[in-house]
């Protein structure tokens, strides 16, 4: 057994590694600028904490989720591996302490939020670091013709000269066509490097595009014929919650339940909703893309896209959150003729003209109180609806203005963190111990926290306000109180939670005739949601191309056989025969014959499948030898 299959089997369990894991690590551990394309579920995080562990130094761990970031740490804290993160949640002194432990303790992995690598304190800070890797995680967002581009990856590179001599970089993403394939290495100024790419292949996954105008009705069907837990994607916050509801006393019936899932959810409730699905109290969970990034549920049998999304390697990411054990799997798009139509809205929303963006940005900046030539640096907790609300603005229009504006480089937008309280004592047990005797109403909480929670006096410890007034048999109020009036006497510094997103400007506020949208990369911008959403509409709407084909062909696998599973490849999707439209239309005109019916009454009165009774139904719409009412009902033309 070598050194990198010792280190997998003591911390993970494991005895060998998967596909091209090895690769990848002896790569990095050769000292060799790396690109890592695999896909959802390919094990990207071994990759990297391997061959760190196997070397002396730290590992400089790059990802924009902070969620992920956490859950990470204390995955690697909970195998005996000391990791910490470093994100825009923390305050400076927090900061200060964490570099200085890295600098000078035994932490082995650093995970920062890319924002982070641009501060005086962190550049200063990680020339003292031993840094025997750098794993950048969602690598594509580096490069401009990504799907998901953040200005605060460009600063990647920079950190080379700061780092020892020959420090390699991994890169790591799921999703990327050729021209960010190339762009990635670019932009990280690889020196020599190497590309291992896994397959995107998914062969225990199968694709399927369902062709249905009355989409619940399709869903239904859908997540009642297929076994096993899921995930239903939907647009908006408010449809989560009316489409659980709607399959929630079918679901019943079965023993099982439906639950929805969305940003604008407390903490609280996405947090125990996560939990009653993961461990199959909830079977299916309906949620917006919010949803899903660094679970690791194995056992998804199936992911059901209601709404369209607006490029391939969103649908790929997603979709590919099923299956991740290897077993048989689902990956299903509802589409309608509709669909083109709202993703011409959702473009129209994605680029407000400049003139907004800039009116948008002077909103902002007075909503935060900031004067002209101010604010450079400066973090604010910020919630996009109360800010929609004071300034009378559509919210999806505000969001994408404020992305815009966070691509040219103005601001910084993090998602929701939710960052636990925390405290340190800021005296010596001398001191602390004199302020004890003097003050007996604090003395009994104080006593408390020295006995449950180690490290007090040296670092910022995560505490439980609520765990402490249970066992002082007082309310949370209360021990929130004390805590605030140890701060103000100088015995702790406290950190109560916070669990709001934050906004950040990296640049001071600026007039409008100052702030510049630069007119090309908004138009090139514009073009490649296009291309991409035209590319979504194609996959949807092909009836001869093999699904997994159309998928691989867009990130640059041009000769990937048929899958042999999904709707086309089994016939499904194929256009039927002049014969057998007779058949059918002949079947349709006889169920007509007695009076109008609806659509999905119509489809599963007829004896053949739904995907050749919906195409025989369109044509006779199309021919106007049938007339669909406003009403839903179909009624044969006399």
């Amino acid at each position: 057994m070598d050194i990198f299959e010792e280190i997998l089997q003591r911390y993970w369990g494991y005895t060998s590694f998967r596909s091209v894991q090895r690769q990848i690590i002896e790569s990095v551990y050769g000292g060799t600028d790396t690109l890592a394309l695999m896909p959802t579920g390919g094990g990207k995080s071994i990759t990297f904490q391997v061959p760190a562990l196997a070397k002396e130094g730290i590992c400089l761990v790059i990802t924009p989720l902070i969620a992920l970031m956490k859950d990470q740490v204390e995955q690697l804290k909970r195998r005996g591996i000391k990791a910490e993160a470093i994100h825009s949640g923390l305050s400076a002194r927090e900061q200060d302490i964490l570099l200085d432990n890295c600098a000078y303790g035994d932490i082995k992995f650093l995970y920062l939020s890319p924002e982070r690598l641009g501060t005086d304190l962190f550049r200063e800070r990680v020339k003292r670091f031993n840094v025997n890797l750098v794993a950048i995680d969602e690598a594509h967002c580096i490069s401009q013709w990504g799907y998901d581009f953040r200005p605060s990856y460009l600063q990647i590179a920079e950190l080379r000269p700061l780092l020892p001599e020959n420090t390699p970089f991994l890169a790591l993403t799921a999703t990327a066509t050729p021209e960010v394939v190339a762009d990635i290495q670019q932009q990280l100024h690889f020196v020599d490097g190497r590309v291992v790419q896994m397959s995107f292949a998914r062969e225990n996954l199968v694709y399927l595009v369902r062709q249905a105008e009355d989409k619940l009705s399709m869903l239904l069907k859908v997540v009642t014929r297929l076994p096993g837990s899921g995930v239903v994607y939907v647009r908006s916050r408010k449809k989560t919650k009316e489409i659980a509801e709607y399959l929630q006393p079918h679901l019943l019936r079965q023993g099982a339940r439906a639950d929805f899932y969305h940003a604008g959810l407390s903490m609280e409730a996405r947090n125990q909703k996560q939990a009653e699905w993961q461990s199959g109290k909830t079977r299916i969970i309906v949620a917006t893309n919010a949803f899903g990034m660094g679970i690791d549920k194995p056992d998804v049998r199936f992911v059901v896209h209601v709404d369209m999304p607006d490029s391939p390697e969103a649908y790929f990411q997603e979709a590919g959150r099923a299956g991740r054990d290897l077993q048989l799997a689902y990956a299903v798009l509802l589409y309608s003729n509709s669909d083109a139509v709202r993703l011409q809205q959702r473009f129209d929303q994605a680029f407000p003209p400049p003139s907004e963006i800039k009116q948008v940005y002077q909103a902002l900046s007075n909503y935060l109180q900031l004067p002209y030539g101010a604010g450079k640096g400066m973090c604010f907790n910020f919630n996009l609806m109360d800010f929609c609300t004071a300034y009378h603005l559509n919210a999806q229009k505000a969001h994408s203005a404020l992305k815009i504006l966070e691509q040219e480089g103005y601001i910084e937008l993090t998602e929701e963190v939710d960052n636990p309280s925390r405290m340190q004592f800021i005296v010596d047990r001398q001191e602390l111990y004199r302020f004890q005797v003097s003050n007996q109403a604090a003395d009994v909480l104080i006593k408390l926290i020295m006995r449950t929670y180690t490290g007090v006096f040296t670092q910022y410890t995560r505490i439980d306000e609520d765990f402490l007034a249970r066992n002082l048999n007082a309310r949370r109020t209360d021990i929130y109180h004390a805590l605030v009036h140890l701060a103000k006497q100088g015995m702790i510094d406290y950190i109560p939670r916070k669990r709001t997103p934050l906004l950040i400007f990296t640049e001071e506020r600026l007039d409008d005739q100052n702030l510049r949208i630069d007119p090309e990369r908004y138009a090139e911008s514009r073009k490649r949601f296009e291309r991409k959403a035209v590319a979504m509409l194609q996959y949807a709407q092909s009836d001869d191309r093999c699904r997994s084909q159309l998928l691989l062909e867009y990130f640059g696998q041009t000769d990937s056989p048929s899958c042999g599973k999904c709707d086309i490849c089994t016939g499904h999707g194929k256009a039927i025969g002049s014969s057998e439209m007779e058949q059918i239309s002949a079947a349709i005109a006889q169920r007509l014959s007695a009076g109008s019916m609806l659509l999905n009454d119509l489809v599963d009165s007829l004896p053949f499948s739904p995907d050749k009774a919906l195409q025989a139904i369109r044509h006779l719409l199309d021919i106007q030898r049938m007339v669909r009412h406003d009403n839903g009902q179909i009624e044969w033309r006399k």
